[in-house]
């Protein structure tokens, strides 16, 4: 099966520095996968999708930003330029995470992701010199982030192929080889690989049937000692507390375990994990996530009950987040 040509690069790099016995098998089939996943067969809009990023102008950059909110590039360019790269960008609608910005177009996405990513940096080991992995990345957006801040290697998988095209639109121009988003899903890795410094996992736990799965497979990534940054919906509650919703939460139908962060920090420890700890739990605001020019379809203003915004529409408590941080014992 032909590789999919806006993966290509992204493939040709990964292999030379992922020289690992382990990976080999792993690494032959990737291809296959990758194609598989990205197929026009299995999504309608892709060649929708190429088709804007095929219509990104060629701009070169002055300067590439990762540690500042709006992850993204600058330079001069014209105005026929910015319009014809903004018309191409705006052609890979809907733009969930971020912000970003290309030169002089701003990307204002529904989630201000740099809000959560402010919010985890008080538990975040350095990872200058570490490789590391992004479960559920999205586009990317915290990808470039861990990049900034000087980690050897990341990986984003995302199973979603909008998403894949987004992450490659900004690398047309930020054009770093050591960061790279896949179309796979955690159950796609090979078992117990063992291969990461530090994983992240942010916004999946609540949507997997099986959360400790979840858990052992992000503990099975990690290498000995590693850290693993954990994100994802929770109640309120003692140890013991789990609600596992009737129907939809929040408008979203495959929502199916919020534990509370006592009872998250149990599973963790029950699972092997050490240093076990609660970084932040922040209720989801309307600044954080919202609608915009560039994702104009509905966000948590209409998911939440009109007249009380503590509860969701279907008067469950309203969205509340919490980070953790664990430690694979060594």
């Amino acid at each position: 099966m032909d590789q999919p040509t806006e993966l290509a690069f992204d493939l040709e790099q990964f292999n030379q520095r992922w020289e690992l016995p382990s990976l080999v098998n792993w690494l032959e089939q990737l291809p296959g996968d990758i194609a598989h996943r990205m197929s026009e067969k299995r999504y309608g809009d892709l060649p929708r999708w190429r088709d804007a990023l095929a219509a990104l102008p060629q701009l070169n950059a002055d300067a590439t930003l990762l540690n500042q909110s709006a992850v993204g590039c600058s330079g001069d360019i014209s105005q026929a330029s910015s319009s014809e790269l903004e018309r191409a960008l705006r052609g890979l609608h809907p733009w969930r995470k971020g912000p970003f910005s290309l030169f002089d177009v701003t990307i204002d996405t529904e989630w201000r992701s740099d809000f959560k990513w402010d919010r985890l940096q008080p538990a975040l080991r350095p990872l200058a010199g570490k490789r590391v992995l992004d479960v559920g990345c999205g586009n990317g957006y915290h990808c470039w982030r861990m990049l900034g801040q000087g980690a050897d290697e990341v990986i984003g998988i995302d199973p979603t192929p909008l998403f894949v095209l987004q992450f490659k639109a900004l690398q047309h121009y930020l054009q770093c080889p050591n960061i790279h988003v896949l179309p796979l899903a955690l159950e796609h890795l090979p078992a117990k690989l063992e291969a990461f410094d530090t994983v992240f996992s942010m916004g999946v736990l609540y949507h997997r049937k099986s959360p400790i799965d979840h858990l052992s497979r992000l503990r099975e990534c990690l290498a000995p000692g590693g850290q693993l940054i954990l994100e994802t919906l929770v109640v309120e509650g003692d140890a013991q507390t789990v609600f596992m919703p009737p129907d939809r939460y929040a408008r979203m139908g495959n929502v199916w375990f919020l534990p509370s962060a006592p009872a998250l920090g149990s599973w963790l420890k029950k699972l092997g994990f050490v240093d076990v700890e609660l970084v932040d739990i922040n209720q989801t605001s309307t600044a954080e996530q919202r609608s915009t020019s560039w994702m104009t379809f509905h966000s948590l203003s209409d998911f939440l009950d009109p007249d009380d915004s503590q509860k969701t529409i279907e008067g469950h408590s309203a969205p509340q987040r919490a980070i953790l941080s664990a430690v694979k014992l060594g």
